[in-house]
């Protein structure tokens, strides 16, 4: 689908998270988070939906998950093909959040990826993004950052 985006943060050796939470914490990272998801349906699975502190505000909160359970203000669905029906009708921008399951099961269907490229490492991560061929994507650098001494880029990854 062209419509869909992926969005993360992702450390030198593609480290996305430990304990279901975020490495790094980044004021410009999460302005840039929130401009780009801003207004527009966000897909999640479930434990990152449960990694939040609630529903992400002026954005529709799609949970994608196995589980049979109902999550108040989120649309709750259970398979890819379940997702795609649903944002059919959508001409806008859907954006893929995490974590790295969701990432795996769309990588290879998205047109779009915003990475958040740090320049760090984290040796105790326990959660990863997918590979993925960077000879197959046009990589381009939209902003650089330094904070907390760490530098980190913000990316636009268009398939070829």
């Amino acid at each position: 689908m062209n419509n869909l985006t992926i969005i993360a943060a992702i450390g030198k050796n593609s480290e996305l998270g430990y304990n279901n939470d975020l490495i790094w914490h980044f004021k410009e990272d999460m302005k840039f988070f929130r401009e780009q998801t801003n207004a527009k349906p966000i897909v999640m699975g479930r434990k990152t939906f449960e990694s939040l502190p609630k529903v992400l505000p002026n954005r529709l909160n799609i949970v994608l998950t196995k589980q049979d359970i109902k999550i108040p203000c989120t649309i709750v669905v259970h398979s890819k093909e379940e997702l795609y029906e649903l944002i059919s009708n959508y001409k806008d921008e859907v954006m893929i959040i995490g974590g790295s399951s969701i990432y795996k099961m769309f990588i290879d269907d998205v047109d779009r990826m915003l990475l958040t490229e740090i320049e760090d490492t984290f040796p105790k991560a326990d959660t990863y993004f997918p590979e993925f061929n960077k000879n197959n994507w046009k990589r381009k650098v939209l902003s650089r950052h330094l904070e907390n001494n760490i530098s980190y880029n913000h990316t636009e990854y268009i398939r070829k």
